[in-house]
C-alpha cells in the first residue's frame, strides 16, 4: 500500500556521543558477569517521550517543537532515528506535530505514529515548521539499512489523516493487523480530559466503517481521567480496555462492550493520574490472559479543580491483576502491593517472562504545571530511579524482586520512554515536565541515553541462528542454537515478541507469547512451533528470544503470517 510512496529528501544527520558510564549491582547467581548495570550512552538530541523499535539497530524517537537542539532542514527536528549500535541520532522529516502522540507497527511492518498536539499558529507567525498533529498519521516504512541510510517518514495531512481529533490517545495492533486508535481529546484542556473536548470513539487505520469512529460509552463513563486508555488484544480477538478505574472486554466484531469490574481500592491508572498496565505473557496450550496494573493514585476523579491537588500527594502502591477467564473475572480483581507507591512507571517484559517497573515517581501526578506545589514545572516528586522485577509464577506476596538492581542517578518522570531492545537490554530516554527545554531545575529536560543491561549481557550467551524471516501461524520450524556450557538446558523458553511503542507510562501492543519448543538430543537444535492462529499473536513483525537457564540470546526479527496490507483475513487454526 505505501512501499510505491517516492523517498522523501534524506534526512540531515546530528552524531552526538558520550563515553559511557557504569551503574553495576552485585552479580548474579550466574557465573561471571556485571549483573544488572546501567550505561549511559550518548544524547538523543530531542526529548524522547515516544519510543518504537523499528528494526534490529534502530528505534523511532518523537518529540514536539519547543526548542530541542537536534535540526533538520533548517528548522528544530522532533523526530529521529536512535542507532543501538553506535549510539548516534539522525534527525528525520516530520511534518505534523507528534506531541503526546501513540503508534504501532502494521502486519506488513509499516511504522504508523497517530495522533498529536494542536498547533495554533502565533500571532504574526504564517508558517511554523509543524501542522496541527490531532488528526497526524506517520507512516515509516519497513527500513533494511543498519544506520537507517535512505530511511524516511511519510506524512501527507491531506490524503491520511485520521477521521476524528486526538491528542493522547492510546493505539493497538489488533488480529487483522490494522490500528485500532483509542480516545483521547480534540484540545489543551486544563489537566483533565472532559466530555465536550474528548475523543469518545475507536477509529482503526486502514480505515472501517467507512472511516466512521465507533462511540464508546466507556470512554464516557471513564471521563475525566482517561486518556491514553490501556488497551490490549486477547487471544479470542476482543481487546481488554482499562481507564480511570474501571475496565471492559469490547468485542470488534459485535461492536459491544461487556463491563467488567473495577479496579479495587479507588484506584486509577490513566493520565493525568498515570499508572501502568500489562497483558502478562501468553502461554501454550490455552493461552490464558492475564492483565496487571500497577501504580496510579487513589486520589478521586470528581476533584475538578487541579489547584487542589500537590506534587506530594502519594502515588499508589497498588498492584491490580485479574485472569480474563469466565472464573477469573467472577473472582475479580487479585491486589498485592509494590514495594512503593508509582506514578508514571512503566512496565517492560523480559523474554524471561519477567515484567520490569521501571520509571515514576512516589508522588503527585502526571502532565505539568498544573498542581498547587509544582516541583519547577513538574506535578510530581520524588523521582523513583531503581527498578523493580515482577515475577507473575511466584506466590502471592512474594512477586516484586529488587535483588541486584542498580539505582540510575537520572529521574525520569513525565514524557520518558523506554522499551526492550532486540539485544536484550533495555533502552531508557527522555524525561520533560516543562513546557520548552530546561535546564537546571530538580526535572531538566533529559536528552541522555541509558541501557539497563541484564546479567546475561556480561556472561556467554546462547546463539541462535537459521531462524526462518517469515512464518505462519501453527507452524513448525526448526532453528540451530549454541549453547555456553554450564547452562541447565531443561530451563528453555523461546518468546515472540512485539516489543510495543512507549508513550506515557504505557507500551502500547506489546506482547509476549511463548512457542513450545524441544530441544534436540544433541542439543544444537530447537523445533519450534508458532503460535497457532493471528489472535493469539496478531499478523506482524516480531522478534524471537530463547533463553536457557534464564540467560537470553539477542531477537531475531520475524514477519509472523502472509506479511500482507491489512486488513488481513484469519490465519491459523482455532483455539481448541
Amino acid at each position: 500500500m505505501w512501499t510505491s510512496l517516492a523517498k522523501l529528501a534524506a534526512s540531515s544527520s546530528l552524531l552526538l556521543s558520550s563515553l559511557p558510564t557504569v551503574f553495576s549491582a552485585s552479580t548474579s547467581s550466574k557465573a561471571e558477569g556485571l549483573g544488572w548495570h546501567f550505561v549511559q550512552n550518548g544524547t538523543t538530541g530531542i526529548v524522547a517521550l515516544e519510543a518504537i523499535v523499528v528494526s534490529p539497530t534502530l528505534i523511532v524517537i518523537f518529540d514536539r517543537v519547543l526548542g530541542d537542539p537536534l535540526q533538520i532542514d533548517g528548522h528544530q527536528a522532533w523526530g529521529a532515528l536512535w542507532n543501538t549500535e553506535t549510539n548516534n541520532v539522525t534527525a528525520i522529516n516530520v511534518v505534523t506535530d507528534s506531541f503526546c502522540a501513540s503508534g504501532g507497527l502494521l502486519s506488513n511492518g509499516t511504522m504508523v505514529s497517530v495522533g498529536g498536539q494542536p498547533v495554533e499558529l502565533p500571532a504574526g507567525e504564517s508558517v511554523p515548521p509543524d501542522l496541527d498533529g490531532t488528526t497526524g498519521l506517520r507512516i515509516f516504512e519497513p527500513c533494511d539499512d543498519p544506520a537507517g541510510v535512505g530511511c524516511t517518514l511519510f506524512e501527507d495531512p491531506a490524503t491520511h489523516h485520521l477521521d476524528e481529533p486526538r491528542w493522547y490517545p492510546s493505539s493497538l495492533r489488533i488480529f487483522d493487523g490494522s490500528l485500532m486508535i483509542v480516545g483521547g481529546i480534540h484540545r489543551n484542556t486544563p489537566f483533565f480530559n472532559n466530555f465536550t473536548a474528548a475523543a469518545k470513539s475507536f477509529e482503526f487505520f486502514p480505515k472501517k466503517d467507512g472511516g466512521v469512529p465507533r462511540p464508546s460509552e466507556f470512554l464516557v463513563r471513564s471521563l475525566p481521567v482517561n486518556l491514553f486508555p490501556r488497551v490490549f488484544a486477547l487471544p479470542d480477538g476482543k481487546v481488554f480496555m482499562v481507564a480511570n478505574n474501571q475496565s471492559i472486554i469490547y468485542d470488534i466484531e459485535a461492536n459491544t462492550e461487556t463491563i467488567l469490574p473495577d479496579l479495587p481500592n479507588g484506584v486509577r491508572i490513566t493520565n493525568p493520574y498515570d499508572g501502568t498496565a500489562t497483558l502478562l505473557p501468553l502461554s501454550p496450550p490455552d493461552f490464558i490472559p492475564e492483565v496487571l496494573v500497577c501504580g496510579g493514585s487513589n486520589t478521586t476523579d470528581q476533584l475538578l479543580d487541579a489547584s487542589t491537588l500537590s506534587s506530594q500527594d502519594p502515588a499508589s502502591d497498588q498492584c491490580s491483576r485479574i485472569t480474563l477467564t469466565p472464573e477469573g473475572i467472577a473472582k475479580g480483581w487479585e491486589v498485592e502491593t509494590m514495594p512503593e507507591g508509582r506514578m508514571m512507571p512503566e512496565m517492560v517484559m523480559l523474554p524471561n517472562g519477567q515484567t520490569m517497573i521501571i520509571n515514576g515517581a512516589r508522588t503527585g501526578y502526571a502532565a505539568l504545571n498544573g498542581v498547587k506545589d509544582p516541583v519547577g514545572n513538574s506535578n510530581a516528586d520524588h523521582a523513583v530511579k531503581t527498578p523493580v522485577l515482577y515475577n507473575r509464577d511466584a506466590p502471592l506476596g512474594s512477586r516484586f524482586d529488587r535483588t541486584g538492581l542498580p539505582t540510575t542517578d537520572i529521574a525520569r518522570v513525565y514524557h520518558s520512554s523506554v522499551s526492550l531492545t532486540p539485544n536484550g537490554n533495555i533502552f531508557i530516554a527522555g524525561s520533560n515536565p516543562n513546557g520548552g527545554v530546561v535546564t537546571g531545575d530538580k526535572f531538566s529536560s533529559e536528552f541522555r541515553v541509558e541501557y539497563l543491561n541484564p546479567p546475561f549481557m556480561s556472561v556467554p550467551r546462547p546463539a541462535v541462528s537459521n531462524v526462518p524471516t517469515q512464518f505462519g501461524f501453527n507452524e513448525k520450524f526448526t532453528a540451530n542454537v549454541d549453547i555456553p556450557e554450564g547452562l541447565n538446558t531443561s530451563d528453555v523458553k523461546v518468546a515472540l515478541m512485539d516489543l510495543g511503542f512507549s508513550s506515557h507510562a504505557f507500551h502500547s501492543s506489546s506482547r509476549l507469547v511463548f512457542m513450545d519448543a524441544q530441544l534436540s538430543d544433541d542439543q544444537t537444535s530447537l523445533e519450534i512451533t508458532s503460535p497457532p492462529n493471528n489472535r493469539v499473536f496478531p499478523p506482524g513483525p516480531a522478534y524471537v528470544f530463547v533463553t536457557i537457564d534464564d540467560v537470553t540470546s539477542t531477537g531475531t526479527k520475524v514477519m509472523v503470517g502472509s506479511g500482507a496490507t491489512p486488513p488481513v483475513p484469519d490465519q491459523g487454526v482455532p483455539l481448541a
